[in-house]
């Protein structure tokens, strides 16, 4: 592999396992692929979701930074219209004054909930319309100048926390190559618009003093395995796993039950978001991901290792690495 490869970390809480369990196994996958040589560690922000342990995205990347030393770490990303711009850059302004020169800041416009959610949160339905001020507000606030007369970020004001546009629509691709911002897709859960997207981004990018050329992020699920049979299972054991999370309302299936959902037209919808998946040993993994890398006009991957263990995850982590070279 040629281009840079990075992880989404989505602080899984497998079967049987804590949310300690999790964020230790976080730990110890950032210390990893900072040895092997992954760019950089995103964390998603999810809410009210059993099985992720990311929702307090900025501090579980204080804890993981405290705890590394040189790899990137960011979120990928915080939904904005949960938040006010100014506590985002005084929290990433925070981090970046900790441990400079490795904190990124992924930005998005979904929820990362439920409706009912939503309210918990006490986000307004109507927060996601003003996402594109919202994401000049917080430039404003970590690279100047303030769109807020009087208002500064402390810390965050002249750091320059680099601000990445993530979506899985053309609405994402047109904001980042309006404001000349990277962009990232989601291509990882959200495949279906990734070519038309980055074709768009590309198209309509205008060079802004943060970047003079685009530059994407496309996100693929990676299973590697020391055996292919192994790999198969733990990538269906992760669709078993997203079975009863959308729709086992508080109960686990079996496996033949989810199965049977799987196998069904509503099952088909956990299937088509794995569109993008690595999934072998560790060289059927790597032209994979080559041959995902063109189709999706790739600058950098970013790929979540799928699997209900932290220690298959680990392994999954390590094969990759060693497989397609980096660090070398």
């Amino acid at each position: 592999m040629t281009l840079p490869i990075s992880i989404l970390d989505l602080a899984t809480i497998g079967k049987g396992q804590t949310a300690r369990e999790s964020l230790a196994g976080s730990v110890a996958m950032a210390q990893l692929a900072e040895t092997l040589g992954y760019k950089r560690i995103w964390y998603a922000e999810h809410h009210n979701m059993s099985s992720i342990a990311s929702s307090a995205t900025s501090v579980l990347i204080a804890h993981v930074a405290a705890n590394t030393s040189t790899i990137r770490l960011g979120a990928g990303g915080i939904m904005l219209p949960n938040h006010s711009p100014l506590t985002i850059a005084e929290q990433f302004g925070t981090l970046e004054t900790l441990h400079p020169g490795r904190i990124d800041l992924g930005l998005g416009r979904a929820p990362g909930s439920d409706q009912n959610t939503m309210r918990a949160l006490r986000r307004d339905p109507m927060s996601a319309d003003s996402f594109p001020q919202d994401v000049q507000e917080l430039q404003g606030y970590l690279a100047g100048p303030t769109l807020i007369k009087g208002v500064e970020a402390t810390p965050g004001k002249g750091t320059n926390v680099p601000l990445y546009i993530l979506g899985s629509s053309l609405f994402g691709a047109k904001l980042a190559a309006a404001l000349g911002l990277p962009y990232a897709f989601a291509s990882h859960f959200a495949p279906n618009a990734l070519q038309d997207a980055v074709a768009a981004y590309r198209r309509e990018f205008k060079p802004s003093e943060h970047l003079a050329e685009p530059y994407v992020i496309a996100g693929a699920n990676v299973v590697a395995a020391d055996e292919a049979s192994y790999a198969h299972q733990l990538i269906q054991a992760t669709m078993r796993a997203r079975v009863s999370l959308f729709f086992g309302g508080g109960r686990e299936f079996t496996d033949d039950e989810a199965d049977m959902v799987l196998d069904s037209p509503q099952g088909q919808h956990i299937k088509q978001m794995m569109t993008y998946s690595a999934v072998g040993t560790p060289e059927t993994v790597v032209e994979y991901l080559d041959g995902f890398a063109k189709h999706a006009d790739a600058d950098e991957l970013i790929v979540a290792h799928q699997a209900n263990t932290t220690e298959d995850r680990l392994r999954s982590v390590e094969l990759l690495a060693k497989a397609a070279g980096l660090g070398a």
